[in-house]
């Protein structure tokens, strides 16, 4: 003999509770990965500004002691001035450009690291005289964005 339950005693979930949560969660998602892709990328970026201000210091030190400023970030002195020219994770690739009064180093996400989508930030810089610059991929000036 078996017994019937009443409709209103089911147990479980019906489709249309199950996608409304799938729905929900989705939302959420949509909403919450960008923020966090967002705050990493911020946050890696602090691997560029270190890397060029320890480059900066590089260059100075090679200036104090040659009395002129390299082009060249790996080689060993007298050469370059003994740094790698991608930053500790492998984020960025660092170059320097000798000017008429000093150098301009500059930080760009390599295209196989996870910063290389940073439209916001696509190219960091500082000079001889510490000042600091940051480029989106527009080419518009985000140096405030890019090194706090």
């Amino acid at each position: 003999m078996t017994t019937r339950t009443p409709a209103g005693l089911r147990r479980g979930f019906t489709l249309v509770e199950l996608l409304v949560a799938v729905l929900i969660a989705a939302i959420l998602m949509a909403i919450a990965i960008p923020s966090y892709r967002s705050y990493v990328q911020r946050a890696q970026r602090s691997e560029a500004t270190a890397a060029l201000t320890r480059a900066r210091a590089a260059q100075e030190r090679f200036f104090v002691q040659y009395n002129r400023y390299t082009a060249e970030l790996e080689p060993a002195p007298p050469t370059g001035v003994g740094i790698p020219a991608i930053t500790d994770n492998g984020l960025y690739s660092l170059a320097v450009e000798l000017t008429a009064d000093g150098f301009r180093l500059t930080a760009t996400p390599r295209a196989e690291g996870g910063q290389r989508d940073d439209a916001k930030c696509a190219t960091l810089g500082i000079d001889q005289s510490g000042r600091r610059s940051g480029l989106g991929a527009d080419g518009t000036d985000t140096t405030r964005d890019c090194w706090r």
